[in-house]
C-alpha cells in the first residue's frame, strides 16, 4: 500500500472514541464493535495495537508517566474490568451493557479468523502453555491458522533476538499477534514494536492461561459483578495479593476523587 491508502485504510477502521479515566483513555466499545476493528485492520495490513485494561493494568500506566503515555496511543484500550466500565458510566454518562473481557475477545477474534482466513500469532507464556492453545484453538475453531507461537525468555531479549522475532513474526504472514505477556510488559512490547511489527497486537494478559486450562476463570456471576479479581486472588494469594491491595485501593480512593470534582464541577 502507498501512504495514501495507508492513511486511508487506517481512518476507514473507524476505532472506538476514548474517555480519560484517571489519566488513561479508555475505549468505549463493545465486543462486536472491537471484533469488527480488529478483523478490518488485519485484512487491510494495518499495523495497530489493542489492549485490554481491568483495574491492575489501568493504574500503573495512570501512575506511570511514559507508560500512560504510550498506551494513550494505542488504536483501542477496551474496559476489561467491570470496576472500569463503571467508572465510564459514572464519570462520562457512558453506558455499555457489558466490558470487554480479554479471553473472551481473544476467543471472538480467533472465531472471526478462522472463518476470514487471517493467520494468527501467538506470543508470551511459557511453551507448555503456547504447546498447548497451538492445538486447542484450532481444534475449538477449526480453519484457524496459527501463523507462528513463541514464549520468550524471562528476560530482556538481545537486540539480535528482538529483531530475530520481529522478523519471525513478520514472515509468518500473520494478521493478528495475541500477546500474552502480562501488563504491563505485554503494553511495553507492543508500543516498542508498534512500527516494526506490520499486525494487529491484540495484548490479551491472563487468556493464555485460560485457554490452556492451566488456570481456571472466575463464575459468570464474579465477573458480571466486579469480583473476578477475588477469585484470581484466592487461586493464587501469594502472587497476587499485593497487586490487588495496592490497584483496587489506588482506583477506590481515586475514583471517588474523581467523581466528587466531577460534582463540584457540575454543581
Amino acid at each position: 500500500m502507498s501512504p495514501t491508502q495507508v492513511e486511508h485504510a487506517h481512518c476507514a477502521i473507524g476505532w472506538p472514541a476514548k474517555y480519560r479515566i484517571l489519566g488513561v483513555q479508555v475505549s468505549a466499545t463493545t465486543y462486536d464493535e472491537a471484533v469488527d476493528a480488529i478483523l478490518l485492520a488485519a485484512r487491510t495490513r494495518q499495523p495497530a495495537i489493542v489492549s485490554l485494561h481491568p483495574v491492575h493494568a489501568l493504574i500503573p500506566a495512570s501512575n506511570d508517566v511514559r507508560l500512560r503515555e504510550a498506551v494513550n496511543r494505542f488504536d483501542m484500550v477496551a474496559p476489561d474490568g467491570q470496576p472500569v466500565r463503571w467508572a465510564l458510566k459514572w464519570i462520562h454518562g457512558v453506558r455499555l451493557e457489558d466490558r470487554v473481557y480479554g479471553p473472551e475477545l481473544m476467543l471472538r477474534v480467533c472465531s472471526r479468523a478462522a472463518q476470514e482466513g487471517v493467520g494468527v500469532y501467538l506470543y508470551g507464556s511459557t511453551q507448555a502453555i503456547i504447546d498447548a492453545l497451538s492445538h486447542k484453538l484450532p481444534a475449538r475453531f477449526p480453519g484457524l491458522k496459527i501463523a507462528g507461537a513463541e514464549s520468550p525468555p524471562y528476560r530482556e531479549l538481545t537486540a539480535d533476538e528482538d529483531e530475530a522475532t520481529v522478523r519471525r513474526i513478520n514472515d509468518s504472514g500473520e494478521g493478528i499477534v495475541f500477546v500474552g505477556l502480562g501488563a504491563p510488559k505485554q503494553d511495553w512490547f507492543a508500543h516498542e514494536h508498534r512500527n516494526r511489527i506490520s499486525a494487529v497486537q491484540v495484548c490479551v494478559g491472563a487468556a493464555f492461561d485460560f485457554h490452556a486450562g492451566t488456570v481456571p476463570m472466575a463464575p459468570p456471576w464474579m465477573q458480571r459483578n466486579g469480583l473476578e479479581w477475588l477469585f484470581r486472588l484466592c487461586m493464587e494469594p501469594k502472587r497476587l495479593w499485593k497487586r490487588y491491595l495496592t490497584a483496587n485501593s489506588q482506583f477506590a480512593i481515586r475514583l471517588a476523587a474523581a467523581l466528587v470534582r466531577r460534582g463540584s464541577i457540575q454543581r
